[in-house]
């Protein structure tokens, strides 16, 4: 039922059973999984939707990809 949707930014488990958590997110079609907790995040790492959520990644080196461009210049000498 979870996985039933179009969109998926985040999802938060609560349960008792830690290896059931750990199971059950990475099930789960978002881009970021609470167990136990809630908007707790180290900025360092990826953060990003899935599905009609977002597209691609931010935080940590993901930003500087999702915001730049590549550009190749030949230069002859």
């Amino acid at each position: 039922m979870a996985n039933d949707t179009k969109y998926g930014l985040a999802a938060s488990i609560w349960t008792s059973n830690l290896k059931r958590g750990h199971r059950v997110a990475q099930q789960m079609n978002v881009g970021i999984t609470w167990v136990n907790c809630w908007f707790l995040r180290d900025l360092r790492t990826p953060f990003g939707g899935a599905g009609l959520s977002g597209i691609g990644r931010e935080g940590g080196m993901h930003s500087l990809n999702f915001y730049s461009e590549l550009n190749n210049i030949c230069v002859r000498l």
